[in-house]
Formats: structure tokens, sequence, C-alpha cells
């Protein structure tokens, strides 16, 4: 990272940030480009390991991509507000920001109810209930987080 001042190391501030992201956007190997999809997401930390939850139809590129390659790069950010310098007569923009890597799988059927329930919590607080009959049309996905680093910048002069 060039900016080392703006980086973010500690684990519980990366968490923070991810917790304030309302979108997840991941980047799949295609044919020689990234092809790039944003996804509503949830975050659960199970034994000190970071996974990222995802949901999507049953069949679409997505999937197609995943099932030949499952090795993702992932980004969300959050917190935007524009900077205006005065004096200088400049300006700039603010932002709290993630990206790392990760492995894709696809989630048992037996465990996508609380997979499900992961999801919801990153935008509903209390437990949502939810229509189980869903679930059956609903293919969804686990993301092993294998590295990740956290970004800032601040409305500091």
């Amino acid at each position: 990272m060039r900016r080392k001042d703006r980086e973010i190391k500690n684990f519980e501030q990366i968490i923070k940030i991810i917790q304030s992201c309302d979108s997840c956007v991941i980047a799949l190997n295609d044919d020689g480009f990234p092809y790039m999809v944003p996804l509503n997401f949830g975050m659960n930390i199970e034994e000190g390991q970071l996974y990222l939850y995802f949901h999507c139809a049953m069949q679409g590129k997505k999937l197609d991509l995943i099932r030949k390659d499952n090795r993702a790069t992932f980004e969300m950010d959050c917190d935007h507000n524009f900077i205006l310098y005065d004096k200088r007569m400049s300006c700039t923009m603010g932002y709290s920001s993630v990206i790392g890597h990760g492995i894709i799988e696809f989630v048992e059927e037996e465990k996508k109810y609380e997979a499900l329930k992961i999801l919801m919590r990153q935008y509903h607080a209390e437990d949502f209930q939810f229509n189980k009959d869903m679930i059956k049309v609903t293919t969804v996905l686990k993301m092993k987080v294998l590295d990740i680093t956290g970004k800032r910048r601040n409305n500091i002069h």
C-alpha cells in the first residue's frame, strides 16, 4: 500500500468497517478479465476465521465462474464524504474500505438457514423471520477470507 498512513491493520477496526458497509463487490476470474458483481453480504467470525456469506439465484454467470475457479477478490467501502480545503482551493473524498482475497464454497442445503440468518444480521439488528420456502430456490455462498486490508481517509486536514 502506497499510503501507509491510511492503512488499517487492527482487525477489530476492519470488522467495524465491514459492519458499516451494505454491499460487497466480488471479482471472479473470467477468461483474462475480472468479472465484478456487487452483492448483499453477511459476515461471521468462526473459530478466529473471518467468513463472508452471499446469496443469489440458482443459476447464472457468477455461479458458473465460481464452479470453474472459486478464488475471488472482494471490496467494500463506506463513510464517503466530500472534503473541501478552502484555503488550498482543493478537495478530496473521505472513505473507509476493505479489500481482500478469499475462497468461495457453496453452502450445503441443511446449513443454508443459519447462513442466511448471518446475512440478515448485516441489515437487520433483530432476529429476522423469513420464509423458509425461499431457501430451496436460493444459492448460498460462503467465502473464507484469506487476507484483508483496511484503509481510511479521514476528514483531517
